[in-house]
């Protein structure tokens, strides 16, 4: 967004300059259009900002404009850019970890219920598990090639929860899923490569492979054990 001047909060920059800055700010008029829309930013940006709970001076927003007005800033614009992103993201983080813990005090009992499935289920027999957890069973080994990480497949799937819930399946879309190995939650990206292109596995995908202490959409709740029938189609050269 290009400034016009001291677009964004004029009048509190005269707070910056002296001891007359009250006096200044009190007086400060909107005589033109320039005025009215300077006023304007300052509010719809003091709002947002108030919205997403992130306190500025407004003094020091105002020093930083008149320092990049003259050319006089103290730090360069990717400096800048980069601290308010590293900040942003500390914040996420902070965020998402106490979301994290709430979140297994809310589901503690869903989240055992998910480890008890698990638990049972690796000892069934088929059931065959890997060094990250994943668990599967072949339904039909194919003889084509195996896909790398590298690779885009096509697929047909269904995918439910532990208590048979179906949450997605590209056939009753009537049409098959194509996608980069890459692309996808861990657990399928690991099995994926474990497929002959013509197989058919049943993946059973524990939290940790799929979407964690996130969850996705409504149906798929934090810490939840995804279910996938999977046709391997084919390798898309």
């Amino acid at each position: 967004m290009k400034i016009n001047g001291l677009i964004v909060l004029t009048a509190v920059i005269a707070l910056t300059l002296g001891s007359c800055g009250k006096s200044a700010l009190k007086s400060a008029k909107l005589k033109n259009q320039e005025d009215s829309l300077s006023y304007a930013f300052g509010i719809v940006y003091y709002n947002a900002l108030m919205q997403d709970s992130l306190m500025l001076d407004p003094i020091i927003v105002a020093k930083a404009m008149v320092d990049g007005k003259e050319g006089k800033t103290l730090m360069a614009d990717d400096i800048a850019r980069s601290f308010i992103m590293g900040f942003l993201n500390e914040r996420e983080a902070a965020r998402a970890e106490k979301k994290a813990v709430l979140d297994k005090e809310v589901y503690k009992d869903y989240i055992a219920e998910n480890e008890e499935f698990l638990a049972k289920n690796k000892d069934k027999p088929g059931v065959i598990t890997t060094a990250s957890g994943l668990q599967y069973e072949v339904i039909k080994m194919g003889t084509g090639p195996k896909p790398t990480a590298q690779n885009t497949v096509k697929v047909n799937y269904v995918g439910t929860l532990i208590d048979g819930t179906e949450f997605d399946s590209s056939i009753k879309k009537n049409e098959p899923a194509q996608f980069p190995v890459a692309g996808v939650i861990p657990g399928w990206t690991e099995a994926l490569q474990l497929m002959p292109v013509g197989s058919k596995f049943k993946l059973f995908i524990p939290p940790t492979l799929a979407y964690g202490a996130t969850g996705a959409g409504d149906v798929i709740k934090p810490y939840s054990t995804l279910i996938f029938e999977v046709d391997l189609l084919e390798i898309v050269k």
